[in-house]
């Protein structure tokens, strides 16, 4: 019987580790992800991750790591939801250690709930084709309760030129600068989305700070008044292209803020930054979505010609 210990995230040793176990489940489920250790560690010291507490390591006898979970801690709403990540070495799949990942992740949002004084869900995610995971989602009481595509689209293709509202200006994040009124835009276009949970400004500038952001692919579009109207911000992972050999980049976030939809803002953003991307030399734009975006962003992406390559399902149980 295979003898365990699991211990909590003891800093930057544990990195390397990490990234080699995450990058081996990429592989073995045929996923086009990849990992790293500046990635990891950027992810974990986001502010508000408590790193003694949001995360465990599962170790044999040998001290191999073999399943690691990691949860994600939303910003309180009606609900505080954590996102439960957890990934076992393929060898060792046989349920058991799932379960232990998926307790521990309910016990911790336990902890949550009685310290916040909110009631927690605890979610979890996999593509529709793991049925193995799903199975064990659906013994330990979890629900599916919405769907995500990811998409991609070939950047050699003809890209629209964008055209803008008259009144607007575009440019790119002018550092901390501009933090507030990011936050703001971010928090008043999303307000309508399921799910939504609000952005701090805190968890903004950390994001300035990760190895791969580049303020060039962070554009806002600016109202006559000032006013921060909408947003599009890509991210090209270096670590990905030297891995992979693909020049793959990610349309991260695109929004519209309340009162300023149904103008053509959020598709010349997008187009805006295809340009961009592909002026970098990158040949494939992938981006994902809720599958019911109630302001019709499927319907966008589809119709400057992304295509969907891979569903996922979003699970859910009370704590």
């Amino acid at each position: 019987m295979l003898t365990l210990t699991m211990r909590p995230y003891q800093g930057e040793a544990d990195l390397q580790p990490i990234a080699d176990l995450m990058n081996i489940c990429y592989a073995a489920d045929e996923l086009d992800d990849v990992t790293s250790v500046i990635e990891l560690q950027s992810d974990f010291d986001t502010p508000s991750v408590d790193k003694s507490r949001d995360l465990r390591l599962w170790e044999d006898a040998d001290g191999k790591l073999i399943a690691f979970g990691f949860l994600w801690i939303a910003e309180p709403s009606e609900v505080i939801d954590g996102y439960l990540s957890l990934c076992v070495h393929p060898n060792n799949r046989d349920g058991n250690l799932e379960t232990q990942i998926i307790r521990w992740g309910e016990e911790r949002m336990r902890e949550v709930k009685q310290e916040k004084g909110f009631s927690t869900k605890l979610r979890a995610a996999s593509v529709d084709r793991d049925t193995q995971r799903i199975a064990i989602f659906e013994k330990q009481g979890f629900k599916c309760d919405r769907y995500f595509f990811r998409m991609e689209r070939n950047l050699a293709e003809l890209i629209p030129e964008p055209v803008f509202p008259d009144g607007f200006t575009v440019r790119h994040i002018q550092g901390e600068q501009d933090a507030e009124a990011w936050v703001d835009l971010y928090n008043n276009s999303f307000i309508d989305h399921w799910n939504h949970h609000d952005e701090t400004v805190e968890n903004f500038k950390h994001r300035l700070g990760r190895a791969d952001y580049r303020a060039d692919l962070d554009l806002v579009a600016i109202a006559n008044d000032g006013t921060f109207a909408a947003f599009c911000y890509s991210e090209i992972h270096s670590e990905y292209i030297a891995r992979v050999g693909i020049n793959l980049s990610y349309v991260d976030i695109l929004g519209t803020r309340r009162g300023f939809r149904k103008m053509g803002l959020g598709r010349a953003m997008l187009l805006s930054a295809l340009h961009k991307l592909k002026n970098t030399g990158m040949d494939v734009a992938r981006l994902g979505v809720d599958a019911n975006n109630p302001n019709g962003a499927l319907r966008l992406y589809e119709s400057v010609g992304f295509c969907k390559v891979l569903t996922s399902l979003s699970y859910v149980k009370d704590v």
